[in-house]
């Protein structure tokens, strides 16, 4: 055994060492997440009158050391608690728990004991006491050419102070926005804080906005200043900007000027701008901002309607970022640095708490993925730089599942046969330590060695303790490859609206398809459960949101008379307090029969057993019965983000197998291909025959010519799907499901 072994050894390493070529062919407009980032505890269940709630109570998990040190800084001395504290603005019994006016405070969720009792302090003071802890830390790494060019946290802070000069020195006003339009780096970073620390909000807009999009947040926010990553945004914004009335100055930080235009900057001559003010006038405003005054605005996909600016005070942000990092025992840079890769965009919260405040507060280093990062560079950033946490979206998880897939099958049968065999093993260690127990058998141990190392290393994640995925659905099967591979994937739960963060699942506390417990300090209540315990999902604690800009009515719907926030999910507890997601109410569908049915579960089903299948849509609301939209896997043109005709590795291999000698979507649905259609139709009836009543069966289904995806208004910023958007544009398909439709009485499924 010992030779043969031997032998399959460095027939592997071969095989992994391809592996380590594998880029992450991802959507070249995908975008990041509504965040969840969730922090770990035990919980406790208390039932209610007429709900369940859960709160978290403190436990400390300790992860594997790293290999990152960064010594402490001669000023790291413990800062005395006054200078750490910050009144708030206003008598706390005299203001309300929300507020949609700008320049108002409202009362924070403080409580007697435990992290939610901390004292609230600002975003300047949470950065300078991490300057005063981490000075000569790495803050951020941004690749130039070859070389990573690096800033320290004392470098940070004082660009961040020359911009926020330069910002006043265009004439930023109080509580006016600061919209950033670019990818993520070091001046998108510089240019949010130094906004804040300027008395302004810091607004991100996301890259794929079209001029009008870009309008509507500038003029909502009533931005007076607007920075761009390069002339194709600046573009955006020239078209707009007389239909702007506070617009004052636009920044471009990448990039040279094509063109002088009046009220454009470069980066360096903004930064220049600065130096003329004196720091007696930032500072100035810096100590007149109270931690319950809003610091930031994050505007809402808009998936259902207009978007909606999110107020998040600075208390909303510091402490959120100290009690998800408390939770999920994130290390001081004194200890050991925590290392992330900044790709996600920058104006969906999960992307900002993660990688600006979570690194900010404990001393962490950001590293700047290339723009390019979702058409493939992301994996050489990650073999570069091997964070210690990683978050993707699940597009980005199912990317790489498809790529590993796809290189694994070109192995040779002995090769497949022991990663077979490996995979199958990590998947039973792995789910056994989930219930509790803590096996190592020796065939773990022996797996571990020769494969899951190895492809850890080739994915740049060897020294991550903390992969983390949120802001939409993942599949049960994505979650099982990686834990077969030994890479749990934990579940992140939140939203824009919970300044990230609301549950979080942890090494020593996940279950498959859970988002986990409840982050330290916050409480969960399960609003009129049903009998089956399922609820609209209520949050409660310091990271709840100020309000939506200007929208009262719209805040009132969201924030219920005792201050609770309504997140429009529903979801259940176990008997163990984790939690689980079930759909959301404005997705439910209420069929002409009256029940009630989420189609996510349904979905997701769907994708688990037809593996060609990238999207699927259940419709069936006021409908006789259920009928469904489906895409095929294909690629992705990464220049227009448009999906291609050519199907995925992947795609092609699920046609192999059943004797369809397809390789383009058109092959499929304009031949109807009989195979592929049989195919599907099988794994229909396999889903239905797991349903628990004939209203929860897909009667009728078709597959559309193009996947969805946000260059086609499909898909939400991240990656969410706009039900309402694909309605509208495939009516006449839906209509024609239900053209003389009979109302489905037995359990017979039709063909297609």
């Amino acid at each position: 055994m010992r030779p043969a072994l031997q032998s399959w050894q460095r027939e592997q390493q071969g095989y992994f060492t391809a592996t380590m070529l594998l880029t992450l062919q991802c959507d070249a407009n995908m975008s990041a997440t509504d965040v969840h980032v969730k922090p770990h505890h035990t919980s406790e269940q208390d039932v209610c009158e007429n709900e369940i709630c859960v709160t978290s109570q403190s436990k400390e998990a300790v992860p594997e050391q790293l290999e990152m040190y960064c010594p402490p800084h001669p000023a790291s001395i413990e800062p005395c608690e006054e200078k750490t504290k910050a009144p708030c603005d206003g008598d706390s019994s005299e203001l309300k728990l929300w507020t949609t006016q700008r320049d108002s405070a409202v009362r924070l969720r403080m409580e007697e004991s435990g992290v939610a009792s901390l004292p609230p302090v600002t975003i300047h003071q949470m950065f300078e006491e991490s300057v005063q802890k981490y000075g000569d830390c790495v803050a951020l790494a941004s690749k130039e050419g070859d070389q990573w060019v690096t800033l320290t946290y004392k470098q940070y802070y004082e660009q961040c102070r020359l911009a926020a000069k330069g910002f006043l020195k265009l004439g930023l006003e109080r509580f006016h926005g600061v919209g950033i339009l670019g990818f993520n780096s070091a001046e998108w970073f510089i240019a949010d804080i130094a906004t804040i620390l300027a008395g302004g909000f810091a607004v991100g807009i996301y890259t794929t906005n079209s001029a009008e999009a870009c309008h509507y947040v500038a003029e909502n926010c009533e931005a007076n200043i607007l920075v761009v990553e390069n002339n194709k945004q600046l573009q955006k914004i020239l078209q707009v900007q007389d239909q702007l009335p506070h617009l004052k100055a636009i920044i471009q930080y990448k990039e040279e000027l094509k063109e002088k235009l009046p009220n454009v900057y470069t980066w360096a001559e903004f930064i220049e701008l600065g130096k003329d003010v004196p720091d007696v006038q930032l500072d100035q405003i810096i100590s007149s901002q109270k931690p319950n005054q809003c610091c930031t605005l994050i505007y809402t996909s808009g998936t259902t309607g207009q978007p909606k600016g999110v107020m998040l005070s600075h208390d909303n942000i510091t402490w959120t970022a100290t009690s998800a990092g408390k939770t999920v025992t994130l290390r001081e840079a004194t200890d050991q640095q925590e290392i992330v890769v900044s790709y996600l965009p920058l104006s969906h919260v999960a992307a900002q708490m993660i990688d600006i405040w979570l690194t900010m507060k404990y001393g962490g280093a950001t590293y700047f993925a290339q723009p390019d990062a979702l058409k493939g560079s992301l994996a050489n950033t990650l073999r570069e730089v091997r964070p210690t946490a990683f978050m993707g979206v699940p597009r980005v998880w199912e990317k790489m599942q498809e790529k590993m897939k796809a290189v694994g099958a070109k192995s040779s049968t002995i090769k497949r046969k022991v990663a077979s065999w490996a995979k199958g093993v990590g998947l039973e260690t792995n789910l056994k330590r989930m219930n509790g127990a803590s096996p190592q058998p020796v065939k773990y141990h022996v797996a571990k060695k020769l494969v899951f190392k190895k492809v850890r290393k080739a994915l740049g994640l060897d020294r991550c303790t903390k992969c983390y995925t949120g802001a939409a659905p993942i599949t049960k099967d994505t979650l099982e490859f990686f834990l077969s591979l030994n890479i749990p994937v934990y579940e992140l739960y939140g939203m824009s609206e919970s300044s990230g963060p609301h549950t979080i699942s942890l090494p020593d506390a996940f279950r498959i398809t859970s988002c986990g417990k409840v982050i330290a300090g916050c409480r969960t209540k399960i609003y009129q459960p049903d009998s089956d315990g399922s609820g609209e999902i209520l949050f409660w604690g310091r990271h709840v949101f100020m309000g939506y800009l200007n929208m009262e009515d719209k805040t009132k719907e969201s924030i219920d008379e005792e201050g609770w926030l309504r997140s429009g999910d529903i979801g259940k507890h176990d008997d163990k307090g984790f939690l689980f997601i079930t759909g959301r109410i404005k997705e439910l569908i209420i069929t002409a029969g009256g029940e009630n049915i989420p189609p996510v579960p349904i979905e997701d089903a769907m994708k688990e057993y037809i593996p060609i299948i990238s999207n699927v849509m259940v419709i069936g609301d006021k409908r006789k019965f259920l009928s469904m939209l489906l895409t095929l896997k294909c690629n992705v043109n990464f220049d227009t983000g448009e999906p291609d005709d050519e199907l995925t590795a992947e795609a092609i291999e699920f046609c192999q197998k059943i004797g369809s000698k397809a390789t383009k979507v058109s092959d499929i649905v304009g031949h109807r291909d009989k195979l592929v259609y049989a195919a599907i139709q099988e794994g229909v009836n396999l889903v239905n025959e797991r349903s628990t009543s004939n209203a929860q069966k897909v009667q009728k289904w078709m597959i559309l010519d193009r996947d969805f995806s946000i260059a086609g208004g499909e898909l939400g910023p991240t990656m969410k799907l706009k039900r309402p958007v694909v309605s509208k544009m495939y009516k006449d398909q839906i209509n024609g499901f239900y053209l003389d439709a009979v109302t489905p009485t037995d359990n017979v499924i039709p063909s297609k």
